[in-house]
């Protein structure tokens, strides 16, 4: 049997005429950037994360950079980030003129170590940013405890969380901003490039709509040096189609989870955490853990099972973080989890039998 990593088959394929129609709709309608789908759709997942406003950008990577201009964070600035996730994190800090400064995570759940943030806040300190990774939330009341403790601006990085909870409250609406990616691979995927900034502080808002339009605040006028990252009305349409169907596309990811969880029994593989009422996980990849990684792909490879591993490299040693000076060994959790993390086979329109093919076959690693 084959199994891949990820497939958008039966998903595209129960809506693919309303995606039609509503490419179909913006087609007719001639107006292609800042238009009613992308207004329509701003307001419908504001309203969906529980927050007040919602701004579309062009990535993932332009709404963690936006709210960073937006809170005037720039040079001379420090912003803690979690050691242990894809780099755009940290990417959008270093565009902003600021320096990313790694906090360790918690190795059971891959999320940032609440306790151990103090210890990195100087004074140049001026955010932390917490990563919902794989899908799950991080700890954000102990979080947004340390952020008003010490005066600090939190931003949720909930590019792997749509329609993830925390104590009933959807990311989106936990700190006061949140930046999301619509990567086509999220659970909340455009068919191309797509992003947003949620948040319920209106000035915030408007500062980060403004510096994605070049700077205007409205036309010909320019209050900032802005820059070009608006989210496209082609996308915003397919998007407001697939907002309908989150939900129930977040719960068969849980119900596969929750197979996964309960029936792979190898010594071997160290499994992630259940979804709980307190932290509701949507499972954006469903990673596991092995020693002999290396070897545990392949061998899924050969019985037909996609995995991919995220990430294999940590930050602080990727080339594009040599000028940090961080050297390995500094950060040995992160640096843990890259050498033994691999993601199996985690969407929607996966089968019974592939989900029971994809345990037996690492049940059988030996």
């Amino acid at each position: 049997m084959k199994v891949p990593f990820a497939s958008f088959d039966v998903m595209h394929g129960e809506i693919k005429d309303k995606i039609t129609g509503a490419f179909e709709a913006v087609y007719s309608r001639g107006w292609f950037i800042q238009g009613e789908e992308c207004t329509r759709f701003e307001e419908e997942y504001a309203s969906y994360c529980g927050a007040e406003h919602c701004v579309g950008v062009a990535t993932g990577l332009d709404a963690i950079y936006l709210i960073l201009r937006a809170m005037d964070i720039g040079a001379g600035d420090e912003v803690i980030v979690p050691s242990n996730t894809f780099i755009a994190t940290a990417l959008a800090v270093s565009y902003a003129g600021a320096v990313p400064v790694f906090v360790e995570p918690v190795p059971d759940n891959y999320n940032i170590d609440v306790t151990k943030i103090e210890e990195k806040i100087t004074d140049k300190t001026k955010a932390v940013i917490a990563v919902h990774l794989q899908g799950r939330t991080a700890d954000m009341d102990a979080i947004n405890a340390v952020g008003q403790k010490y005066g600090l601006k939190v931003i949720e990085d909930a590019a792997q969380s749509h329609g993830a909870e925390y104590k009933g409250k959807r990311t989106g609406a936990l700190a006061d901003a949140a930046a999301f990616s619509f990567y086509p691979g999220k659970n909340l995927g455009a068919l191309g490039d797509g992003g947003c900034v949620t948040t319920s502080d209106s000035a915030l808002a408007d500062k980060v709509r403004a510096l994605g339009n070049y700077g205007s605040d409205y036309k010909y006028h320019h209050i900032y040096q802005g820059t070009n990252s608006r989210l496209d009305e082609i996308q915003a349409a397919f998007l407001r189609v697939k907002l309908t169907c989150l939900d129930r596309w977040n719960e068969r990811r849980r119900q596969i989870a929750k197979k996964y969880l309960a029936e792979i029994h190898n010594p071997l593989i160290k499994l992630p955490p259940a979804s709980t009422k307190e932290y509701m996980h949507v499972y954006h990849v469903f990673a596991i853990r092995c020693d002999r990684r290396d070897e545990l792909e392949q061998y899924l490879r050969d019985k037909g099972v996609g995995t991919v591993k995220h990430y294999p490299v940590p930050m602080h040693l990727q080339e594009a973080y040599r000028c940090l000076d961080i050297k390995k060994g500094s950060l040995p959790i992160a640096e843990e989890i890259s050498r033994t993390i691999l993601s199996i086979p985690m969407y929607y329109g996966m089968t019974d039998e592939q989900t029971a093919y994809v345990i037996e076959s690492l049940n059988g690693f030996a």
